[in-house]
């Protein structure tokens, strides 16, 4: 299976990456979705970091998140709304299966450059899917990447109209 992480995602799209990395640096907390033991759904707060070519989601020593991930990786994690109806930036949504950082020595050198407090959990992103959707004039615009596919546009109006998607350039 191939692996996908935030660097080969910025490769592949860096202007698209760019808008999504701006995206999530508004604001330090976000909304991370695990699954819980029995399938449903936990959703919970949680700081993220983009450095190094990686997309990291550390948390706490023992958290219930940490524990679903350890179960089962899959995660989609969503930007922070903000304040206000408006969101001028649209918002973002990322999933993709979290891989633990097992390394002391990487877990260490991870928490000196962030000045994390010991212990935690290091997650890094394997992307499967990253879609921004926002709003330019009258048309709904959500874009969605993924590694199999790249980026597709898809337009939507305030009105009958089918969903127009942009042609791939």
């Amino acid at each position: 299976m191939t692996t996908t992480n935030w660097a080969a995602f910025e490769k592949a799209e860096p202007e698209f990456a760019a808008a999504v990395r701006a995206r999530f640096a508004q604001y330090p907390h976000h909304v991370l979705a695990t699954l819980r033991k029995d399938g449903s759904p936990r959703v919970t707060g949680l700081n993220v970091g983009i450095r190094g070519g990686e997309l990291w989601l550390g948390m706490m020593a023992g958290s219930m998140k940490a524990k679903d991930l350890q179960r089962d990786p899959r995660f989609a994690l969503h930007t922070n709304p903000g304040e206000g109806e408006s969101m001028p930036d649209g918002d973002v949504r990322i999933s993709g299966r979290a891989v633990e950082l097992l390394d002391p020595p990487e877990l260490h050198r991870y928490a000196e450059e962030t000045e994390t407090p010991h212990p935690f959990h290091l997650f890094h992103a394997d992307l499967t899917e990253v879609v921004h959707v926002g709003v330019e004039g009258d048309d709904l615009v959500i874009r969605t990447w993924t590694p199999e596919h790249g980026l597709h546009t898809l337009r939507r109006g305030d009105d009958d109209e089918p969903p127009r998607e942009d042609p791939v350039s």
